[in-house]
């Protein structure tokens, strides 16, 4: 170089090198070696005197390498191996190279040439491979031409690949950073910077074609920060490139490409520096764990997108992609088949498919592509998904086919399961492990779909469609003797309805032991005492845990308990159909007679009982839906009474001979015969009964059937009373304006109702008791006959029960008065409180049976008296309550239960609490029957059973 007397050397410079173990260009700044020292030396001093100043010492100079380490282990071997396969020279690693690559560096040059798809796995070279090696280009570029060539782009991939193969031809000079991003933004692309490429070479065309000089043209460069050298030097190579084409005969597009064509012709070049975006906001995970961020330079730096293609990843002081584009993961799968690695998860038969399916995941270098998606498991993996077809297909019968041995084989494994339902015996049916035998023994080995099982059975002659069925002794392990309908039935008639029973052996689960199915019409009519004894078949056991639930002493008399179950269970077997009593009653009854000992209903623990020893009932409407189950038939009744009522009336009344006996409507008298106890009801073939009754209309009565007999009975006694109270209009008349002090008394009312309100309750009463004593009348003349007799008494019973009801109202009033002394007790003044609320309710006359509202006045004055008593000894208050709260919760979680409906059982036990109250707070009124904590206690498990 003229002129240079001085050279100034660092002994530093930044050598590019491809680092094999990372895929990827590393540019960093090394030290010199002594044959480049001594070359930046010889740049002074060759015509005159020159001197060079070296910036370290002479030891580190004499430390360091002789010479530069020769390209062909600082660069990529996958071009040399190409063109020395191409020339059809000795394998590289038998060339005699005078510094040889390492292994690890000719094994990456193998494999990026098996990326590009230039050799097969065996490195042999492919017809890609030869395309490839007539392109003086870098293999990743020639491969991108290639591949333009199929997705009809190479117009633009021309531009792109000699634009790759060249130094950038924009300028970015540090002091006029700016200006020259601003002037190169006319050619940028949102999401691409090769198609930047692209509208770069397309500008420089139009100019070139309009240039007025050469020196206008360079001019106009050097404006838009563009250097006109190294567009020479690209449109030399873009010329060479089309010429290697034109000589191939290949087409060049003359329709633009689409964004799509040319990214998919760019990644079967660059499948080694695609990325997805982090988590971690900043960078990239590229191929093979690498992490890369896009350069800060480029325009896409902050609005990348999620997955990204880079022209090249570099690596100075951290890893950079440079040239950026984005792209669409499904794109990958399109040009990189070959290379996705593809796991599977999940294999499972999918019946509405029918075949055997399994979730993939497809990666490219450790990067996902996809995930989650279905596949036919059977083209992966035939031999599992011919297991799992047996295992979980055929084995269960889960499968949607015609082929009758699948539909055979099904209904007598479920007939065998049956078996073990009903005797709660598991061991009866082999393990599937045999009946998989079964198949894996006749099946092929490419059977793992419904088709392919359904074409092979189609080409089966007899004996081999027959060797395909399963045998009954095949598939039980002993006989299930003692099973049959008679013990184990599969229906039970009830009133004339038939409901299915069904077995199911599943300890914990709501549908262990048997389950009645219940139609919505019939549940009225179900009775708890017959289901108390479940099926024949169930009744041995349940008997022989409620023996031994009793206390020892009375158990001892009944063993051995199974004998004496055994014995039960013969002596009864006559009776099961209409046993007239429940389980617990049946067995009192019987240790009576056998054994002279009569245990109590409470000495029974039927808490100990499994669930399965109590029936399930399942309601289901008339389409088999089912609306509620459970083993409660009380609360089933609670929930679903109304509604069943309602459902059996609305079919009721679709029989023409119900519907004729029942015509009668608007009656103010007995004019319609007589009516009958039961009214039989056709349906579907069945035959049922329903309960007629009369219904209080307020004016007048119709008449209606109901299906639950109690019920009946309390619409029937309003309907009466109702009647008889229109046939006595006068005597009504006469009692209303002439009852005992009936003004005095309603003052007393006021606080609850009206006058007219407790005047009508009174006269009602009066009818009652006058009118309807039992057995009520039938037909036209016993109604006629009853109202005469009643005619004459109603008179007295009306003052009667006038005088009662002030006796009542004036005892509750003093309570009243009392009331707020007990405020300074809070629990007492609750309970009193809610007492007397229960007790005199605004239809307290109507609403009480006659026998208990005598009682009444009693109940009162022992609140009077408990409030009096409090005031001197709260503590007793306490205790007493205390001991007596478990019973009233039981109650009124009983009453809530039942939703309003009626009960016997719980009216009686009310008045059993209201006695229980006057002997515990008021002794001195004493009670007509014993009552204590331990009677009520034991009454209520009683009623319970």
């Amino acid at each position: 170089m003229p002129g240079i007397r001085y050279v100034i050397d660092s002994g530093l410079a930044r050598i590019k090198r491809y680092s094999w173990r990372n895929k990827v260009e590393q540019l960093r700044i090394e030290s010199i070696s002594r044959a480049s020292a001594n070359q930046r030396a010889g740049r002074c001093g060759r015509v005159g005197p020159g001197i060079c100043l070296r910036l370290y010492d002479e030891a580190d100079f004499a430390a360091r390498a002789p010479f530069t380490d020769p390209e062909v282990l600082r660069s990529s071997l996958a071009a040399v191996i190409l063109r020395m396969k191409a020339l059809r020279l000795d394998d590289i690693e038998q060339f005699p190279f005078v510094e040889a690559p390492p292994g690890r560096a000719v094994a990456d040059g193998y494999h990026l040439l098996q990326e590009l798809g230039a050799i097969d796995e065996a490195n042999v070279l492919t017809e890609v491979g030869r395309e490839l090696a007539r392109l003086p280009v870098d293999p990743r570029i020639g491969r991108m031409i290639l591949a333009a060539r199929q997705h009809d782009c190479l117009a633009e991939m021309l531009v792109i690949a000699a634009a790759l193969s060249v130094q950038d031809p924009r300028d970015r000079p540090l002091e006029q950073r700016e200006a020259a991003e601003a002037a190169h933004a006319r050619f940028a692309d949102e999401k691409s910077e090769f198609l930047s490429f692209v509208k770069l070479w397309q500008w420089y065309g139009e100019q070139v074609a309009h240039k007025g000089s050469q020196r206008k043209l360079v001019a106009l460069l050097r404006q838009h920060f563009l250097s006109p050298i190294r567009l020479r030097e690209w449109h030399d190579v873009h010329t060479q490139l089309a010429a290697v084409v034109g000589e191939q005969g290949w087409r060049i597009n003359q329709s633009p490409a689409t964004y799509e064509q040319v990214h998919l012709a760019l990644l079967t070049g660059l499948l080694g520096n695609i990325g997805v975006k982090s988590e971690e906001a900043g960078h990239f995970q590229g191929a093979r764990e690498l992490r890369f961020h896009i350069h800060p330079g480029s325009r896409l730096a902050r609005k990348a997108g999620r997955w990204v293609v880079a022209g090249e990843l570099m690596e100075t002081s951290r890893l950079y992609a440079r040239c950026v584009a984005r792209i669409e993961p499904v794109w990958l799968e399109r040009v990189a088949s070959h290379l996705i690695r593809r796991a599977h998860a999940d294999p499972r038969w999918e019946r509405k498919a029918g075949q055997v399916v399994a979730n993939e995941r497809g990666t490219l270098y450790g990067l996902p592509v996809y995930s989650g998606r279905r596949i036919h498991y059977g083209r992966v993996n035939p031999e599992h998904a011919r297991e799992l077809f047996i295992r979980q297909a055929l084995v269960p019968g889960d499968i949607d086919t015609r082929l009758p041995f699948v539909a055979q084989n099904r209904k007598l494994i479920a007939q065998i399961e049956k078996l073990e339902h009903q005797t709660r015996r598991p061991d009866i049916l082999v393990d599937d492990t045999l009946i998989f035998a079964f198949y894996d023994k006749l099946l092929p080995q490419d059977i793992s779909q419904t088709a392919t099982l359904e074409a092979w059975y189609a080409k089966l002659d007899k004996a081999g469609a027959q060797a395909l069925l399963l045998t009954r002794d095949a598939l039980m392990r002993h006989e299930a003797a003692g099973v049959t309908t008679e013990v184990f039935p599969k229906k039970v008639e009830w009133q004339g309805v038939t409901m299915a029973l069904d077995y199911h052996f599943e300890p914990g689960s709501p549908r262990d032991g048997v389950t009645l199915s219940v139609p919505l019409f019939a549940l009225n009519q179900i009775d708890a005492q017959r289901c108390e004894w479940l099926v024949p078949g169930m009744l041995k056991e349940k008997v022989q845990l409620l023996l031994k639930s009793l206390p020892q002493k009375l158990r001892r008399h009944c063993v051995p308990l199974p004998d004496y179950a055994s014995g039960f269970y013969d002596r009864w077997f006559e009776r099961l159909d209409d046993p007239q009593m429940g389980l617990v009653e049946g067995i009192i009854a019987d240790m009576w007679e056998q054994v002279q000992i009569r245990p109590q209903l409470a000495d029974f623990k039927l808490e100990t009982l499994p669930a399965h020893l109590f029936m399930n009932f399942k309601v289901i409407d008339e389409h088999g839906r089912m609306l509620e189950a459970g083993r409660n038939l009380a609360q089933l009744k609670a929930g679903l009474g109304r509604q069943a009522q309602v459902t059996f009336q609305q079919m009721a009344a679709r029989d023409a001979g119900v519907a004729q006996a029942l015509s009668h409507e608007n009656l103010s008298d007995w004019t319609f015969g007589a009516l009958p106890e039961l009214l039989e009801i056709q349906r579907k073939g069945q035959s049922f009964v329903g309960y007629p009754a009369l219904v209080d209309r307020g004016t007048h009565c119709d008449l209606d059937v109901y299906d639950d007999p109690e019920e009946a009975r309390r619409h029937h006694r309003a309907g009466l009373l109702r009647l008889f109270k229109l046939g006595l209009r006068e005597q009504v008349k006469f009692l209303e304006k002439n009852l005992h002090d009936l003004t005095k008394t309603s003052m007393l009312f006021m606080p609850l109702g009206t006058l007219e309100e407790l005047r009508d309750q009174i006269v009602d009463s009066a009818i009652g008791q006058a009118c309807l004593a039992e057995p009520w009348p039938v037909d036209a003349d016993a109604f006629a006959a009853r109202r005469a007799e009643g005619k004459g008494r109603l008179g007295l019973l009306a003052q009667e029960a006038a005088r009662l009801a002030a006796t009542v109202l004036t005892e509750w009033a003093a309570a009243q008065r009392k009331l707020p002394q007990a405020k300074g007790h809070a629990a007492a003044y609750a309970d009193i409180q809610q007492q007397l609320g229960a007790l005199v309710t605004r239809w307290f006359i109507r609403d009480t049976p006659q026998a208990q509202l005598a009682h009444f006045p009693r109940y009162l004055k022992a609140v009077s008296a408990r409030i009096d008593k409090l005031r001197a000894d709260p503590a007793r208050d306490a205790r007493i309550m205390q001991e007596m709260a478990p019973l009233l919760t039981l109650y009124q979680r009983a009453r809530a239960a039942r939703k309003g409906a009626p009960d016997a059982g719980l009216d009686e036990f009310r008045w059993l609490l209201e006695e229980l109250r006057v002997a515990l707070f008021a002794q001195e009124l004493r009670t007509p029957m014993p009552v204590s904590v331990k009677r009520l206690q034991k009454s209520w498990e009683a009623m319970q059973r």
